[in-house]
């Protein structure tokens, strides 16, 4: 079915195709970042020690794309060590289509997916075939946009230092792309702010941009969102904000605040229109708040276990605080959900915590187990309809804080809200851990891959996916593997971000049955880049 596609792709491109509007080609590249047909993403200013980085624009079946690709091939090979990077910039065909077309033709770099087609505008891509080499040492100016006829000489010119003698060349061959947002463009100054954008930022922002959020600052106004206008563009394009990292391609989650398609390109459009206020009134304004105590969603918990204080200094290496509290529950407790309340979010790292029994008890009836974790940009807890988490009676809850020192002293003191279920549930709450501690991770690498799995031991159903790892983690991605050797992929995330450890629930949870192996495969990141 796969080369039946791509074999109407190519007849359909060769026919004639009128010629496009022309795009300003701008003097330098902004950032951006996209995922590539193997699920993988790249951001434009992560190569900043780059000596040149050369963008190709492609679709799939094109003579003058597969020509092309071709041409690059040939350079990749005699620049490879000179760190000049070679990509295809996709802005026409699904990912699915794109892969297969990378298959075949057996394409040397990576092609990225700019499936809702910003990239291309911004770069003023009208053709397949397009090169731009982009120079980072020179804050990413775009040094040449042409054919590939051409592009060695742009290469060896900016590898020696010197100037650009043809920076600009016109390129008459290979099809049309069409770019509908570039074709409206004159409307996107039209966008409302008050109808269209502050809905947008009020929904997918403002959670964490409140007074007394998470955030540095709040979205509570039109001048503030215009005076974070540039920021807030680079944050969108670079795939950095929104924080939530699954690929919108595999597995669908309850939890998802990442901005539709429509959404992305209205708000782009509206910020690279210079984010006018036009008519309405300030929504955001009316509408401003304060973050509450508790999450909404939740309401005040049942029980509030507050920690001892803790005096983390200006500087130095702070060792791991072990806390311990009386257990608070009067008897064996079932939990639906547990929020994370940190005194002190500049420095306190994370939390995690179990039920501890006494010495010499009578065994519980009920298992133990974590009694509440938080990671940075956490959200609380919830547990899955249906489930709870275990708490025995009696023992002690015991905690262990990790805080980091920022260069100004400040005093934690952490508390946890408990929300308790009436009674026991159907399905116990049960945590495990899908890891290899025998990591080897190569000096200067990359991007290196290690895999460890986890088979299951009994029949089980699958509510949360919890990705972590630290600095060196880029990517991850999840996957069951059935008894009778089926595999199924559960959750991707392209670009890990350590800043951002989220809980990822799928709308139905994912029954697992006994021998099945999830497999975890992580990219790691060992390099100066990073």
């Amino acid at each position: 079915a796969v080369v039946v596609a791509v074999a109407i792709a190519a007849s359909a491109i060769s026919a004639p195709a009128p010629a496009p509007s022309i795009a300003a080609i701008p003097e330098r590249a902004s950032n951006f970042q996209l995922t590539d047909t193997n699920r993988l993403a790249h951001e434009l200013h992560y190569f900043k020690d780059a000596s040149a980085i050369v963008l190709m624009s492609q679709v799939n079946g094109g003579k003058t794309s597969r020509e092309t690709a071709a041409r690059l091939a040939k350079l990749q090979t005699q620049y490879k060590d000179q760190g000049v990077l070679f990509y295809a910039i996709n802005s026409k065909d699904t990912r699915d289509a794109a892969a297969a077309e990378a298959r075949v033709q057996k394409f040397a770099f990576p092609v990225l997916m700019d499936e809702l087609q910003l990239v291309g505008e911004q770069l003023g891509i009208q053709r397949e075939g397009e090169i731009f080499v982009v120079t980072p040492k020179t804050g990413f100016k775009i040094a040449y946009h042409g054919t590939a006829a051409e592009a060695s000489k742009s290469i060896d010119a900016i590898l020696a230092g010197k100037p650009v003698a043809n920076p600009r060349v016109e390129v008459k061959a290979g099809a049309a792309i069409a770019f509908p947002g570039r074709e409206s463009k004159a409307e996107h100054a039209k966008i409302s702010y008050s109808a269209e954008v502050a809905p947008i930022i009020q929904a997918k922002c403002v959670a964490c941009h409140q007074e007394g959020g998470i955030a540095p600052f709040a979205m509570d106004s039109y001048e503030i969102v215009k005076s974070m206008a540039p920021m807030m563009l680079e944050s969108v394009m670079s795939e950095r904000m929104p924080p939530y990292f699954a690929d919108p391609h595999v597995g669908t989650f309850q939890n998802d605040n990442a901005l539709t398609a429509e959404q992305n390109k209205t708000l782009i459009h509206w910020l690279e229109a210079g984010a006018p206020r036009g008519s309405g009134p300030d929504t955001l304004k009316e509408q401003a708040s304060k973050a509450p105590d508790w999450p909404t969603s939740l309401g005040k918990p049942d029980l509030i276990v507050t920690l001892p204080s803790f005096d983390v200094p200006a500087s130095g290496t702070v060792a791991y605080q072990n806390m311990r509290v009386d257990n608070p529950f009067n008897g064996d407790t079932w939990l639906r959900a547990i929020a994370i309340k940190p005194g002190e979010r500049t420095v306190l790292h994370h939390v995690t915590s179990n039920h501890s029994p006494d010495r010499g008890a009578t065994p519980a009836k009920i298992p133990g187990g974590s009694v509440g974790s938080y990671t940075p940009g956490a959200e609380p807890q919830v547990i899955a309809t249906g489930a709870g988490a275990p708490v025995p009676a009696g023992g002690k809850l015991a905690f262990s804080m990790h805080y980091t020192t920022t260069g100004k002293a400040a005093t934690d003191q952490t508390q946890i809200g408990y929300y308790t279920l009436k009674a026991p549930p159907q399905f116990i709450k049960r945590s495990t851990v899908i890891s290899d501690f025998a990591l080897k991770i190569p000096k200067g690498e990359a991007r290196h891959k290690e895999v460890a799995y986890l088979e299951f031991p009994a029949d089980a159903y699958l509510y949360t996916l919890y990705p972590h790892s630290h600095y060196r983690g880029w990517s991850v991605e999840l996957k069951q593997k059935d008894a009778d050797g089926k595999e199924a992929l559960l959750l991707s995330l392209p670009k890990y971000d350590f800043n951002w450890q989220r809980d990822y629930d799928p709308v139905q949870p994912i029954l697992i049955k006994k021998g099945t192996k999830l497999i975890a495969s992580w990219i790691y990141d060992n390099s100066t880049n990073n």
